[in-house]
Formats: structure tokens, sequence, C-alpha cells
């Protein structure tokens, strides 16, 4: 992104790209930088194609598709209309509290709703559960959580009703479970294509698009004898770090309603985070699933590219092949983590249905012996100092470490203004135009964090071949480096952080937010498997007082301009954990180890 008041500087090895197609960010700095009065003053896109008129002509097709929504809620699930408070937007409410006190929801339904998807396994297996039983726990949890954090796009419960009864019917005569997922109540981002459902991807001009077949990963989960029942919510482009759209509007944080859920796969945080879903699947472009994991406080994988089908779902980054977007779980635990992926992958064998997934199996990776481990701590990247919720989670995860055993050291960033520059070069390659001709149709107007993300790398310039080519090169000598120092240095893993702070209010003074991808969208680019998960500790307004720092570039001037412990307080705090390439499972092996150090369930 180009940033004002910040000098470029080119170090690329070829003369193949013109200065004017570089912006880099954290080189020649001014001795003071403040967040601009006005955020619009960065934006750099010049063709606005929202047209109010169209928009207008598309409005029956939004309130038809709302109408639907509220009318797939159960009414017997739903929560009365004078319970749910009327300021969810101007003040704090905490879902996630409500849920665990509610009489709504009776103690049988509490306790499977609290349960891991491995015990609901271990118990519908004994016949101590059924699927029905475990479907309409969820469904009633999920259906209320929505009416208070809106992360929901649809729900279809009288169909997975049916399946559920089918699996428990399947188990009576076979004598044995129908698959690895069987009757696990599993929710999926609404953008993943779904056979007869209206998927739309967050873009107006989509809600005309109904598949007429499964995305491939939808295929394998059902084959493998999961129930859906839920898709949730994303935001407009999918490029944001936060889930509000013209559709069904934003979600809300399911800890804080004034925080946000994240995004791009914010509904699926919520979801997960409220116990509405035992296992959620999102996508990852640049945080979209690490980002929504970290601000409701569960664990998400953002797996190396190509393991988990992205086949079949609604994006604008069709063919683009500089950064793939991957498909991921979400789950409440980290062995279930585990289970989806193994489940996923040797069993469901997608490389039969998506030839682009590789052929890769699953390896059964034991937990590691902590003074066995070698773990480098990055404390700041160099570009957005984290604030202190953050930096205190780093620090009591590192501390509980060195206690345990392990060998921490802390990292020094490498280039990590060269892997922003990139990365937002590359995200806007084509010069936004797969983007503009998905959102043209309806003239929708642009969202404030979608005029942002237009304005990545050069806008609306598309870049060359040659351009692009120089890219890649630059984003395989940057795999390479990163490579080079886990191997050289003997370090097993990166501990760093999802983003610089804890989930940050959605609108606050005028600004909305997050804008500073780069604690997770790095590593897209360079391809690393990361791991969230949670510390256990939670923003303390008290303990995590506003620092005094001077802002080294306007993004982090920007960012921490927005910090105040009295909005954020009580929100989770988590940690990344990232692997080598294809090194997933020693990844999730290690968050099981961190889980156990951090004494966290």
């Amino acid at each position: 992104m180009e940033i004002p008041d910040l000098t470029y500087q080119c170090q690329i090895n070829s003369s193949a790209l013109p200065a004017a197609a570089i912006f880099l960010i954290m080189v020649s700095l001014p001795l003071s930088v403040s967040a601009p009065a006005n955020i619009e003053s960065l934006y750099k896109f010049t063709d606005d194609v929202s047209d109010p008129q169209l928009f207008e002509s598309w409005k029956p097709k939004i309130a038809a598709y709302r109408q639907a929504l509220a009318d797939s809620l159960p009414a017997e699930y739903r929560l009365p209309e004078s319970e749910i408070p009327a300021d969810l937007d101007e003040a704090s409410f905490n879902t996630v509290q409500f849920l665990k006190e509610t009489q709504h929801l009776t103690p049988a339904e509490r306790e499977i709703t609290e349960s891991s998807a491995t015990e609901l396994l271990r118990k519908m297996e004994a016949r101590e559960l059924t699927a029905v039983a475990v479907l309409k726990a969820f469904a009633h949890r999920a259906v209320i959580a929505h009416q208070l954090t809106n992360f929901a796009c649809e729900f279809f419960v009288h169909e997975a009703l049916q399946r559920a009864q089918q699996l428990d019917e399947y188990l009576a005569v076979h004598g044995k479970l129908a698959g690895p997922l069987h009757g696990i109540p599993i929710s999926l981002k609404e953008q993943i294509g779904h056979a007869g459902k209206i998927t739309h991807g967050g873009w107006v001009a989509w809600l005309d698009n109904v598949p007429e077949e499964d995305a491939v990963t939808v295929q394998v989960l059902r084959n493998l004898g999961a129930v859906f029942y839920v898709r949730t919510n994303e935001p407009q482009t999918l490029m944001h770090l936060d889930s509000n759209n013209n559709i069904v509007g934003r979600t809300r944080n399911p800890h804080n309603s004034l925080l946000t859920a994240g995004g791009s796969s914010g509904g699926e945080g919520a979801s997960v985070g409220s116990r509405a879903s035992p296992l959620g699947v999102g996508t990852d472009i640049g945080g979209s699933i690490r980002a929504p994991a970290a601000f409701s406080g569960v664990y998400g994988l953002r797996p190396t590219s190509r393991r988990i089908s992205t086949f079949g779902g609604v994006s604008s980054g069709k063919g683009q092949e500089s950064i793939v977007a991957v498909a991921g779980p979400l789950a409440s635990s980290v062995d279930d983590i585990e289970l989806f992926m193994s489940a996923y992958i040797n069993a469901g064998k997608p490389w039969d249905l998506d030839p682009w997934s590789l052929p890769i199996p699953w390896r059964q990776v034991a937990v590691p012996e902590p003074q066995k481990l070698s773990v480098a701590v990055m404390y700041d990247d160099g570009l957005v100092r984290p604030l202190p919720p953050v930096v205190r989670g780093l620090k009591h995860t590192a501390g509980k470490l060195k206690q345990a055993g392990v060998n921490v050291i802390e990292f020094k960033p490498l280039e990590t203004d060269k892997l922003y520059e990139v990365a937002n070069l590359l995200y806007s390659c084509d010069g936004n135009h797969a983007q503009k001709e998905m959102l043209r149709p309806s003239g929708e107007p642009l969202l404030p964090l979608t005029k942002w993300a237009l304005s990545f790398g050069q806008g609306d310039r598309a870049l060359s071949v040659t351009e692009n080519r120089e890219l890649n090169y630059q984003r395989d000598r940057l795999r390479k480096l990163y490579n080079d120092y886990f191997v050289q240095n003997k370090v097993d893993f990166i501990l760093c952080p999802n983003y610089c702070g804890t989930a940050p209010v959605c609108v606050q003074d005028g600004v909305e937010g997050p804008y500073y991808w780069g604690y997770t969208s790095h590593f897209n680019l360079l391809d690393l498997p990361g791991l969230t998960a949670p510390t256990g500790l939670y923003a303390d307004q008290n303990v995590d007082t506003k620092p005094d720092y001077t802002p080294r570039s306007t993004i982090e001037a920007i960012e921490h301009a927005k910090y105040k412990p009295e909005l954020v307080h009580g929100a989770p705090i988590c940690y990344q954990l990232v692997g080598r390439r294809y090194f997933d499972e020693e990844v999730v092996a290690a968050g099981k180890l961190f889980g156990q150090i951090l004494e966290i369930n």
C-alpha cells in the first residue's frame, strides 16, 4: 500500500519493474507520524463502480434474502425479541457469557454444545448420544447466537435433521459410524459453493448465483458423515479483517458486541467462538481464518496450500496463483483441528475430486518433548508494534514455554518491509479487475474497508506479466530466506501475533478497521502453516494501558490511535504458531503441547 509521508526505495534485483510499480513502507521514516484525520486520503483506486440508482434495483432481492434468513430460524429455537438488547451496536454485550447462563438452553444442550467434536464422536459411537440430539442442541445454540451476533447467512435445520436421522439409522443398522465425522455439525463459510443454495460470497450481484454442484470440500465432508445446518457471514469482496457486507450487514464479536469478529471468515469465528458449531470451515488469503479465530478466542489453522480444496467457491481470485487462498478448520480444541485435517485428507482424499489438491497423507505426529523444541518469538515485526494485550500474551506464553524446557529465542524479522510490499502488489496485480467486475453489476456502495483493499499495491493499475513474474520471483526468494532461517538456526516454530491487537472496535470515531494484515498476510505470501490458539488471557484495561509510542509509520499510527483499553476489556488474547511449509502436522502437534503447558483445554 502507498502510505503518505514515507519515502520509496526499490530493492528489486531486476530492472523489470518500473519505480512507479513498487511502494515500500519502512525505509525512510519521518521523526513523528500521526494517523490521518481522514482515512480516505490514503485511498488510491480511481474507478468507483458504485451506482446508487442501479443499487436501488437490487434492494428487493436483498430484502428477500434477509427475510429468508429470518424465516430460516426455527421458531422453537428463537430467543424472545424482548430479551435481545436493542443497543448491541452501541453497548458491549457478551454473547459467550449469555449462552453460558441462559435458561433457554437445557443442561443437556449446554453439555453437548460445550463438548469437543472428538468427544461427541466417542459418545455417538458408544450410543450415549444420537446425531439428532447433537444437531438439535447446536442448532438451538446457533440460532440464539445468531440473534445476538448476526453470524449467519442461512440456516437449514430441517434438512440437517433429516441427515442426522439417516446417520442414526445407519449406526443402528451397521453398528458403526458412517465416517470419521459422523454426525458432527459443521458450519460453512457462505462463499463455499453449496448446491441449490444462493452462494454470493458477500457480493450483491451474486445473489442470483445458485450452484448446481457442491464445492469439493462440501462433498468431501458430507462423505465423511458431517451434518450441515448453517452457512456463515463474510465481508464485501472477502478482503477485510472484518465481516460486513451490503446483504446481511456486520457480524459482531461473541465476547463483546462492539468489537469486530474479524474477517473474512468472521461468521465462522463468531459461530465457533459462541459454541454454535463444534467445527467450522473458513478460507484464508491474508489472515481470514487466523484473525477471526484470534478475535473470538478459538483455534484456527491456515494449512499449507493445496491440502484442503477450495474448488467450487465464489472468489475474485480464480486463476491467480501468486498468493493462493486456502481453506481450513476453526474449532474449540486443537484435537478437533487434527480430527478435521486427518479425516479430510486421509479418508476424504480430496485429490480424487480436485486435481489441484496434493495427494499428501496427513501424518500422525506425536506431541513433541519440550526440551527438543526451539521457538523464536516475534515481539515486533518492525512495521506495526503489537499493542499491550498482545505483548503480554506473547511474554506469558514464552515464559511458560521456557519454564517447561523449551528453547525460546527472539526472532528478528526478516525483510518484513519487502513481504508487505510484495504481498500488497500481488493482491491487486490485476488492477482490481476481478473485484470491480463482481461489484459493478449491482452498483452496490463500496464499504470503507473495501476501498482500503482496492488501494493495495498499485490500486487500479494492472501489472504486466513481466512485473507479475518478477514479484513471483521475489516471493520465492523470500520463501527461501525464511526456510533457511528455520534450517540454519535449528528453529522449529515462530511464535507471533495474529494481529497487532486483540479484536478492535468495529467503528470508532468514524474509523473502521483492522487495517494492518502483516502478522498474517506475510505467511500467506510465504505459504507457511499457522495455528491460532488461545493463551488463556484476556485484555485488561487496568493492566494493558495505552502505550506512549511514537509511531514509526502511518499504518502504525492508524492502528495505535484506535486502541482504547477500556473498549477492548475482556477480549481474548491469542497467539499464532508458524511452522515450515508442509510441516502442518508438526504445527498442530506443537499446538497440543502448548495447550498442555498453558493449561488450555
